[in-house]
């Protein structure tokens, strides 16, 4: 029977694709009403879709906010206070520490408005509205049009939406492409640059477990920052101010101390950065056979070489603790990439669902459009198989060596400053020389030259078969694959050698200083070669992107009852689900395997240890049992949770809502038996960890004696 209907859904064109789960989902909350509302009803949800999102009134929406581009954070009270994560955070409390006052070590709390910190640069992204303007751009295009005009017809008509709806220039509007280029929305934002340090518990419990515990359950990290949003008296947008006031939002969340129990509905408002769960099985394997182990090595090496110097002075630390965590997350994430999608068969699921799709389209009615695009899908990725192994070894060099990325900058604001005249050349040069100082203040040389040297020989030597930049393949000709005696000859006579050498150079305003200097060459070589887009490549691309659009297409029109949700990529979504266990774990001290204990945090004590050490005052508190209103029900005091909600990175800091949009926790990781979530949903493992508010609010009151911030907060008890 069940063969009989297999074959009649491939008679009527259907591909079957695997249903839904409850939990799966990263939605539009424009969509909610119609998409998810009864599905969330039936798990708990006890609010109303237009208390999550509306247009007209407050909802759930106007206490989330996208933070510094690459996070999620949310409003807990009327005085403009953000709730996010302490590796969020992590930039800005690096920037404002010394190492005599270090914050990142010892942690920070302003006992009054006057005492919050001002990084240099830090905003906040407001979401206002959303809205669909598929068949205003689509009925702009058709089939027959090359890929490059079409694409040229969109962003003119994007600017042009954009410009209608941004009311003179006060919003940022954005369009944006989904299904691959078949669906369109704009975003109408508003953003606040003045954002100041509230709070900040100390390494040892916001980054609790360091490295090793990353991507890991069970977790006992109190991993959350605070933070406060200014505004001028309007309550607009307005520069840095000591006049200025703590904004006033529409809606701030209310803390829940009531706790919850396994199968509680729970969502997460965020900003997930991004997904590929369309992405076709040879794209799985490229990365898993050809990017991602690029990534991880050259990750690796960068990490290797910056950890050397960090560990012998905690100035150097400091300097390169935001680079040093940023690279290792995406190490171990690549790493767990590789193996969960190793592990979970995914390429072979992948191109099961393809061949379900070539039978579809090789229906009449379907072959002139969809009947090639699988075989150009292959084609493309059996051409860029070596170009994606090299690319990402080009990308770790760049993303780990300053000098690899710095001289080029610089060149180009030197150019600019030519181009300039009088007062502009004048203010150009000024903002030149100030980043100079900001750069090489946060540079430590013999780092730099290490690294440099290290990376340009990964580069030369495992980037084959495919050509590398050609400046590089001289230099690996003269030199073998140890750079580093090159490096250092060549620092030795480069103006990038110092800030006073580089300033000197720029007074000079004379380009071909910077042109013959060696550090330079090979940054321009490097970049050169990353922006190279030959034609052949250029024709390859776009035949590629054309296919890949008709291949989500056609998945979509083949199956026209199903709920489809597009991939991340920054803009707001929901996801919902509940409290949810992972199997038992002898590892956790816990009842249950979906929360974590201070007993359990204090197991994992190491005093000294660079991950694992603790306050003496936690300790303290623990023993004594000092766990104020903050403790469950049953006794003990909780540090993180498990939710079973669908989310990515970017959503690091998003708020965790029970039923009634109460706040209960803090998203900040997933679990890395789930690793291949951005590709893959995995309903049985794919799990969401989360800081509990209450000890959230235990640090800030019991342990950080900063009871004041809680004053602020509406706590419902």
């Amino acid at each position: 029977m069940k063969k009989n209907l297999l074959i009649l859904g491939l008679a009527l064109g259907l591909i079957f694709p695997p249903a839904l789960k409850a939990n799966e989902g990263m939605w539009f909350l424009m969509h909610i009403a119609r998409l998810n509302y009864r599905d969330m009803q039936k798990l708990g949800l006890q609010l109303t879709a237009e208390e999550i999102y509306s247009i007209n009134n407050t909802s759930l929406k106007d206490a989330v906010v996208q933070f510094n581009g690459g996070c999620t954070a949310e409003l807990i009270s009327n005085d403009g206070l953000l709730l996010t994560n302490h590796h969020c955070g992590y930039g800005a409390i690096a920037e404002l520490s010394t190492p005599e006052n270090n914050y990142l070590r010892d942690g920070f709390w302003a006992q009054t408005r006057e005492q919050e910190l001002k990084p240099k640069s830090l905003f906040v992204r407001f979401f206002i509205r959303m809205d669909d303007v598929t068949d205003r751009i689509l009925s702009k295009v058709n089939n027959f049009m090359t890929e490059q005009e079409r694409e040229k017809i969109i962003r003119e008509e994007s600017a042009l939406i954009e410009k209608e709806n941004s009311e003179g220039g006060k919003y940022i509007v954005s369009v944006r492409s989904f299904y691959e280029g078949n669906e369109f929305y704009y975003f109408v934002y508003q953003d606040y640059t003045d954002v100041r340090l509230v709070g900040t518990p100390p390494e040892s419990i916001g980054k609790f477990g360091g490295d090793t515990d990353n991507w890991e359950w069970p977790r006992h990290t109190g991993d959350f920052s605070l933070f406060r949003v200014y505004a001028g008296a309007d309550n607009q947008p307005a520069a840095y101010s000591k006049a200025n006031v703590p904004f006033k939002p529409k809606h701030y969340f209310p803390i829940s101390l009531a706790g919850f129990k396994e199968g509680d509905f729970a969502m997460i408002l965020g900003y997930p950065g991004r997904t590929n769960r369309w992405l076709p099985s040879a794209g799985v394997q490229q990365n898993i056979s050809y990017a991602y182990p690029a990534w991880v090595e050259g990750s690796k090496l960068g990490m290797d070489v910056m950890k050397k110097y960090m560990d012998k002075e905690d100035a150097i630390r400091l300097m390169y603790a935001t680079k040093y965590s940023q690279v290792a997350n995406y190490w171990k994430n690549r790493q767990g990439m590789i193996d969960a999608l190793t592990k979970h068969r995914t390429v072979a699921t992948r191109a099961k669902q393809e061949r379900d799709f070539q039978r579809w389209a090789n229906r009449a009615e379907n072959r002139e459009l969809y009947g090639n695009v699988l075989s150009d899908i292959q084609a493309y990725y059996e051409a860029t198989n070596h170009k994606a192994r090299h690319d990402n070894y080009l990308l770790t060099t760049l993303r780990t060596a300053s000098l690899a990325i710095l001289p080029v900058r610089i060149k180009n604001s030197v150019d600019a400053m030519l181009k300039a005249d009088g007062d502009r050349r004048a203010l150009v040069k000024d903002r030149i020389l100030a980043t100079i100082d900001e750069q090489y203040a946060s540079m430590h040389m013999p780092l730099e030259e290490d690294v440099l040297a290290a990376q340009l020989a990964l580069y030369s030597s495992k980037s084959k078969p495919y050509p590398i930049a050609p400046y590089i393949a001289d230099l690996n000709k003269k030199v073998g694959d140890n750079f580093h005696p090159y490096i250092a000859n060549a620092m030795k006579i480069s103006i990038f050698a110092s800030a006073e050498r580089l300033k000197a150079a720029i007074e000079l305003e004379d380009p071909t200083v910077i042109e013959s200097d060696p550090i330079y060459r090979i940054s321009n070589a490097l970049f050169e070669k990353y922006r190279e887009e030959t034609p052949e490549q250029k024709e390859l691309d776009a035949k590629y992107r054309r296919a890949f659009r008709l291949l989500v297409d056609g998945t979509r029109k083949a199956n026209p009852k199903k709920a489809f949700y597009p991939d991340a990529n920054s803009t707001l979504r929901l996801t919902y689900g509940t409290v949810r266990s992972l199997p038992k774990d002898p590892r956790n001290d816990a009842a249950k395997n979906y929360y974590t204990t201070l007993r359990g945090t204090i197991a994992k004590y190491k005093p000294g240890d660079e991950e694992f050490d603790l306050p003496q005052r936690l300790i303290d508190l623990y023993n004594a049992g000092d766990f104020g209103p903050y403790a469950d029900k049953a006794g003990f005091m909780p540090v993180n949770f498990l939710t079973d909600n669908d989310i990515t990175g970017g959503n690091s800091g998003s708020p965790v809502l029970n039923g009634k949009g109460e706040l209960i926790g803090c998203a900040f990781d997933g679990n890395i038996e789930a690793m291949a979530g951005d590709v893959i949903f995995d309903n049985k493992l794919q799990r969401t960890i989360n800081v509990d508010i209450r000890y959230v609010l235990f640090i800030i009151d019991k342990f950080a004696n900063a009871g004041h911030l809680l004053e602020e907060m509406e706590i419902r008890r």
